[in-house]
């Protein structure tokens, strides 16, 4: 299990508790690590600084007890943003409907970047339909390197708590 997925595991259950999500953990850097824990709100309202800070907290304790980075780091809490990456199953089954960038480790029918239409996942293969032709790629899900939303402006809805 890799140190980022073991974090992920550590600090899931107590984030969960205060209403938010783990979209990802990324351990980055040689010299001066940086420690990136992107999250969301479970009530999918809007990530504010302070949501970042009360993250911020709850994970320095976890992480200062167990103590699974043995050098110096950073730790960075944000939001995914509107181009939000696609990181788990369940990010695909989420997100269906929404226009979608794909970089894959294999070639699928010669190429390794896709745009297109989000239909979700079905046994282990992405299903995305490409323009103009409206064919659905299946495309398996272990060759997906990267993938992330691609923002639609023209209809952003803004969730705003109200304090």
């Amino acid at each position: 299990m890799s140190i980022e997925q073991s974090i992920e595991n550590m600090i899931t259950p107590s984030l969960r508790e205060k209403g938010f999500r783990v979209v990802r953990v990324q351990l980055q850097g040689s010299k001066g690590k940086t420690l990136q824990i992107m999250i969301e709100r479970l009530d999918e309202i809007a990530i504010t600084v302070d949501d970042c800070a009360i993250v911020s907290r709850t994970v320095s304790v976890l992480l200062d007890v167990e103590d699974p980075i043995h050098e110096p780091y950073t730790l960075e809490v944000s939001s995914p943003g509107m181009d939000r990456p696609l990181i788990k199953k369940d990010d695909f089954e989420r997100f269906v409907g929404s226009m979608i960038k794909l970089e894959l480790t294999t070639p699928y029918e010669g190429h390794l970047r896709f745009q297109g239409l989000l239909r979700g996942i079905e046994e282990d293969k992405v299903k995305i339909e490409l323009d103009p032709e409206k064919e659905v790629a299946e495309i398996a899900f272990s060759d997906v390197k990267k993938a992330k939303l691609i923002p639609d402006y023209d209809n952003v809805q803004v969730k705003v708590r109200k304090r």
